[in-house]
C-alpha cells in the first residue's frame, strides 16, 4: 500500500473513534430556539461540509477550449509552420 492510502485509512479510523467518543448531547442555538443535539451529529455534519468545500475548491480547473481553437486557427492562417530545410532532414535521417 502507498503512503497516501495508509494515511487515509489511519485518519478515517481516528475520525471514527473521535466521533464515537463524542456522543453527548449539546445545546445547539438555532435562530430562535435552543435544541439539544448530539456532538456526533454536529461534528459529522461539519466534517462532511468541510470535505465538500475542500473537494470543490481543490479540483483542477477546466481549460477553455475556444481559446485553444483560436490559437490553432491563427497559427494556420498566418502560415507560421516552418518547414525543415534539406540540411535538417539529412541530419535527422
Amino acid at each position: 500500500m502507498s503512503a497516501k492510502t495508509t494515511s487515509i485509512i489511519i485518519l478515517t479510523a481516528l475520525l471514527t473513534i473521535f466521533l464515537m467518543v463524542n456522543t453527548d448531547p449539546v445545546d445547539f442555538d438555532f435562530l430562535v430556539a435552543t435544541v439539544p443535539v448530539s456532538k456526533l451529529l454536529v461534528i459529522g455534519v461539519c466534517i462532511i461540509i468541510g470535505f465538500i468545500i475542500g473537494f470543490v475548491v481543490g479540483r483542477p480547473r477546466k481549460t477553455v477550449s475556444s481559446y485553444d481553437d483560436d490559437i490553432e486557427r491563427k497559427a494556420q492562417t498566418t502560415g507560421s509552420k516552418k518547414e525543415l530545410s534539406d540540411e535538417d532532414r539529412d541530419y535527422i535521417s
